[in-house]
């Protein structure tokens, strides 16, 4: 047993899988979740390290343009010297650590150290990516074993690592790693040593990700066809008969959106839903909050709220605007200790589905729902029913448009407006957003209110990047209804998107329906 030294820090050595964030183990997510620092590469999802703790260290060792990439020994002696100051340490590596992924030099310093460490597998990019090319790496009817090889090396050094006339028939089905750049060498061995050159072949690059692309061939012109389409590195190279079920099984290609990295900029609270049905029609979200609700602090806006509530039973309608509203109505109505049932009397407004249904999970059933799902369709639904003098309470955020209450106003009702929650500017500084948008890898950016347009803007300029509109040419606008639409116009944004319903699922419906338009057949 090794001495362990005292007061010393953990280093887990996690696998984060091939690319898509969902296809990292429990275990790695539960490390990274308590890591205090986290070291990574480019490999790395993105969206893997949102989920850190607050406060928690990144420290990326991948490439930059500015400075050279950080070398292996250098990397070593960072995980030790992390641990040494008694944290605890995510290595996080792309696909499976074991996997030509060099744990053994990092896991032999940390021990030599006397520092405590644990090796987390992931999901390797030999075996996922084909999957989601459609392409089983082993089939009852094909190929029944399977050799990992890597490819990333030169021809001499290749001739030197791998043993062809042993390799190439000592399996049927054969994965290359990092070998795009020698292809025309690895299929050339293959055929000198025996595979047909009719043998199957496929590239999957960037496989799980937006980017996913296939190229399929033979030994004999998969050569000439990676020359021709100009396909560049990244990509796992699978070599073998189950290359032809591909065209059953591929089914990652046929999501509706598939190809597309979408930015969510919701409140982290409400991006679930939208983030959700991205992913599940093939789509890659980017989670990028740029807005946080929280509850009024201003002593004013307080007492005001609590003199709303404090006269339920004076009030013919109460309208409510988005779920928002709803939820933050439910809490201050909890903090006050006062009865929903004061109610009684009034008559319950709500724009759109979304607000009727979080009314509906706690019990209330709204009038029926106006045609237009914003303030205007509210006086198109109930106009003929208000009347001068009614009472109106609207329990709203701060930066609620003013339209509704000035025009209840103008029909002679009394109107209430209470700011039960307010709208605040969050975002942390993203140095993987502004390399994609540089990269030109963000296909859309979603906006599903007039302040995630505003903060959105204003936090690219915060992490520096003097001309925002101009980073998002190409980008497509997604605007969940026509006054956040007026608002990116504002903003000098071209929006290209708006559903014909002012909803979430509109939202989804109308990015699929781009994506479909655009695809290359």
């Amino acid at each position: 047993m090794m001495e362990m030294a005292e007061k010393t820090g953990k280093v887990y050595l996690v696998g984060a899988g091939p690319g898509d964030a969902k296809l990292i183990t429990v275990k790695g997510l539960e490390c990274i979740r308590k890591a205090d620092v986290l070291v990574y590469d480019r490999l790395a999802s993105p969206r893997l390290l949102k989920q850190m703790k607050s406060g928690g260290e990144k420290i990326y060792v991948g490439k930059l343009p500015d400075r050279h990439t950080m070398k292996q020994e250098e990397i070593n002696q960072l995980l030790v010297d992390l641990a040494l100051e008694g944290k605890t340490v995510v290595r996080l590596k792309g696909g499976d650590p074991t996997i030509f992924g060099r744990v053994g030099e990092e896991a032999e310093l940390l021990r030599r150290n006397g520092i405590y460490y644990e090796i987390v597998p992931g999901i390797t990019s030999a075996i996922s990516v084909p999957a989601y090319a459609g392409i089983p790496v082993t089939h009852r009817d094909y190929a029944s074993s399977l050799s990992i090889i890597t490819g990333h090396e030169s021809p001499d050094k290749l001739d030197h690592s791998i043993h062809w006339d042993k390799v190439t028939n000592a399996t049927g089905t054969l994965v290359f790693l990092m070998g795009v750049a020698k292809i025309g060498y690895i299929s050339g061995q293959l055929i000198k040593h025996g595979r047909p050159p009719e043998t199957p072949v496929a590239l999957v690059r960037w496989g799980t990700r937006a980017e996913q692309e296939t190229l399929t061939g033979t030994l004999a012109d998969i050569e000439a066809k990676v020359t021709a389409a100009g396909f560049q590195p990244p990509a796992v190279i699978v070599v073998g008969e189950v290359v032809r079920q591909r065209p059953q099984l591929m089914w990652a290609e046929a999501l509706p959106l598939f190809g597309k990295r979408i930015v969510v900029t919701r409140a982290r609270s409400q991006a679930s839903e939208l983030v959700d049905r991205i992913e599940e029609l093939g789509g890659e979200p980017y989670e990028f909050p740029v807005i946080e609700t929280v509850m009024p602090e201003d002593a004013g806006k307080k007492a005001a709220i609590a003199s709303a509530l404090g006269a339920l039973e004076a009030y013919d309608w109460v309208f409510f605007t988005s779920p928002n509203g709803v939820e933050f109505f439910w809490r201050h109505l909890a903090e006050l200790k006062v009865d929903i049932r004061g109610l009684h009397r009034a008559r319950i407004g709500a724009v759109g589905p979304a607000t009727a249904a979080a009314l509906a999970e706690r019990g209330l059933v709204a009038e029926e729902l106006p045609a237009r799902f914003q303030a205007e369709g509210l006086l198109e639904a109930f106009g003929p029913r208000l009347e001068a003098g009614q009472k109106v309470l609207l329990p709203r955020g701060d930066l609620a448009r003013e339209w509704l209450p000035a025009k209840l106003r103008e029909l002679g009702l009394e109107v209430t407006e209470i700011d039960t929650y307010e709208t605040v500017v969050t975002g942390e500084d993203d140095i993987e957003l502004l390399r994609l948008l540089e990269e030109k890898r963000i296909h859309a950016v979603t906006f599903t209110s007039s302040s995630t347009v505003r903060n959105f803007i204003g936090i690219l300029k915060r992490m520096g990047l003097e001309d925002p509109v101009a980073a998002l040419a190409g980008v497509k606008i997604a605007c969940i209804g026509p006054v956040t639409e007026e608002t990116a116009v504002a903003a000098g944004l071209t929006p290209g998107l708006l559903p014909d319903e002012a909803t979430i699922e509109g939202l989804v419906q109308e990015l699929c329906r781009w994506n479909e338009s655009t695809r290359v057949r």
